[in-house]
């Protein structure tokens, strides 16, 4: 049923993009102008009030920055329903003016370069709230069981300046992380990213909940999460691992979240180290399915097994985990460590941590279990549109293919090579190299070509940026079995493994016609599909 359901929003989310007009408030907050480019973020410092009973948000962002190129006026963001209260700068108010969801902020003289500046941006409204969360931005205020507010944020697409002023776009994250303190009334408490510092009794009828996070964090990751929690913490091999879980679920809580321990091992040995240790690891229960939060991962799954009960591959290795605890917690790695400069390249992020969960099924029910679980997606690709979006828009592609098609790529880029050895040791080197860094989907094909030692520039053109699969054509001349490959882009290349007899055999085909040692016919050929994402002529 998930399944169906999936694959009817993949169709209509289709067409909703095939009439997509680009407008000048896309371009305002994906793309990057001289307001935009002139400064690097350092840090962000939130203090807000959050009144569930009116369901508003006020206070203030103070926003250090560098300037790197000298300017007068910079671009920040907030979505344009939320009221601008004033921008303080040295004790003075700031003249700005708004277009849309930017705001064009004016300083009295030009900033020199490589100097560090300080805004502090006061604001207040009622944020927009989601209908779909957290597949449409906005927040979410609903009630526990005993009636008590229980409410979350999910902005990713949307933009983190739907309840926030930030600059809205992913090349810039605060190097110097980030504080979030938020008051809420007695009785609640705030979970946000990071490590919690303390509380305060503000003898107003609220308390104020102080986190801090000490890594780089995307702006779409930093959140609020309130509700009367119980907090359960573990420690595993050195890493803090705590969960925040509504009261009447603590029970539950601390029996399905043993997953997490060999969840961690797993992907530490194969992506290596968390990304974000000095910040720790956190379940927080959410009114939500799930977003991968950054040391905060949102955890709404209703502690079941496989996505709210069902195997969406069909094939029921997907009833083995937990798909919100896995899948969410691959992002640390892939998205929140690695992240992309345009939300357009999110394959980055969505492709790599869907291909995660056919990891951890390797690492905990073994390679032939892993290989059922991700070749159970491929009746989740739609090779509708291209996985690549358009950049400087704020424009994903919407299709699920930049997570099942990506996911598969990847696996067929794995045997690809053809050593499994060399293949975890690639993953995780890129893991490391790009640790904390955001990147393109250049830097992944330089990268993987790199270490292969093969030009794999032809091989993600095809898969990222055109509809059609790699088609092996086969013929017979002169008792000799040839193979090409039919693709839209040049030079392609891309082995296949066969078994002629008792043995098994690699060949390397390309787009001309390449002779398959020993085959005489097709009959002749037994061909390893389930390896690779592709199509086979009849």
């Amino acid at each position: 049923m998930y399944k169906f359901f999936l694959l009817i929003l993949v169709f209509f989310g289709l067409q909703q993009i095939n009439a997509q007009e680009f407008t000048r408030r896309d371009s305002l907050q994906g793309g990057l102008r001289p307001e935009r480019t002139c400064f690097d973020v350092l840090r962000y410092d939130l203090n807000l009030t959050i009144e569930p009973e009116y369901k508003t948000v006020k206070g203030y962002n103070e926003i250090t920055f560098k300037v790197i190129e000298k300017t007068q006026k910079i671009q920040l963001d907030l979505f344009e329903n939320m009221v601008v209260d004033s921008i303080i700068f040295n004790e003075k108010k700031l003249q700005y003016k708004r277009e849309f969801d930017a705001i064009f902020i004016n300083f009295p003289s030009i900033l020199p370069l490589n100097t560090e500046q300080k805004v502090r941006f006061y604001y207040s409204g009622n944020p927009l709230v989601a209908k779909r969360a957290p597949w449409d931005g906005g927040f979410v205020w609903k009630k526990d069981a005993q009636n008590k507010p229980f409410i979350g944020v999910a902005v990713q697409g949307t933009g983190a300046s739907l309840w926030y002023p930030v600059k809205d776009h992913q090349t810039d994250e605060p190097d110097r992380g980030a504080s979030i303190k938020v008051a809420v009334p007695n009785g609640l408490m705030n979970v946000s990213n990071g490590r919690f510092l303390g509380s305060e009794n503000l003898n107003n009828g609220y308390t104020r909940w102080d986190w801090e996070v000490k890594s780089p964090i995307n702006n779409y990751n930093i959140v609020i999460n309130i509700a009367d929690y119980v907090h359960i913490h573990e420690s595993h091999k050195g890493l803090d691992l705590d969960y925040y879980v509504l009261r009447e679920n603590e029970t539950k809580a601390r029996k399905h979240f043993a997953e997490v321990k060999p969840m961690m091992d797993c992907f530490q040995e194969k992506f290596g180290t968390y990304p974000f240790v000095e910040d720790g690891f956190k379940l927080v229960e959410t009114p939500y399915l799930g977003m991968e939060h950054q040391s905060a991962v949102a955890y709404g799954n209703k502690y079941m097994k496989g996505y709210m009960g069902s195997d969406m591959t069909g094939t029921g290795v997907g009833l083995l985990f937990d798909y919100i605890t896995i899948h969410e917690t691959g992002h640390e790695w892939f998205g929140n460590s690695i992240t992309s400069k345009d939300i357009a390249d999110m394959w980055i992020h969505e492709s790599f941590t869907t291909y995660s969960e056919s990891v951890f099924v390797e690492c905990e029910f073994g390679y032939e279990k892993a290989m059922q679980y991700i070749n159970g997606q491929r009746g989740m690709v739609s090779n509708q549109k291209p996985i690549i979006g358009q950049f400087g828009v704020n424009y994903k592609t919407g299709n699920s293919d930049m997570y099942y098609k990506g996911a598969l790529m990847l696996n067929t880029l794995r045997h690809s090579i053809g050593d499994d050895a060399k293949w975890w040791a690639m993953l995780r080197k890129y893991c490391e190299t790009y640790r904390y860094q955001i990147i393109e989907t250049k830097d992944v094909v330089s990268f993987f070509s790199k270490e292969s030692g093969t030009d794999l520039t032809p091989f993600f053109d095809q898969y990222l940026n055109y509809t059609n699969l790699p088609v092996l054509e086969l013929r017979v001349v002169k008792k000799n079995l040839e193979a090409r490959w039919k693709t839209d882009v040049q030079n392609f290349q891309l082995p296949i493994e066969n078994q002629i007899g008792p043995k098994n055999n690699r060949t390397l085909v390309t787009n001309e016609w390449t002779r398959i040692p020993g085959a005489k016919t097709k009959d002749d050929l037994v061909l390893s599909t389930y390896k690779m994402l592709i199509e086979l002529t009849d």
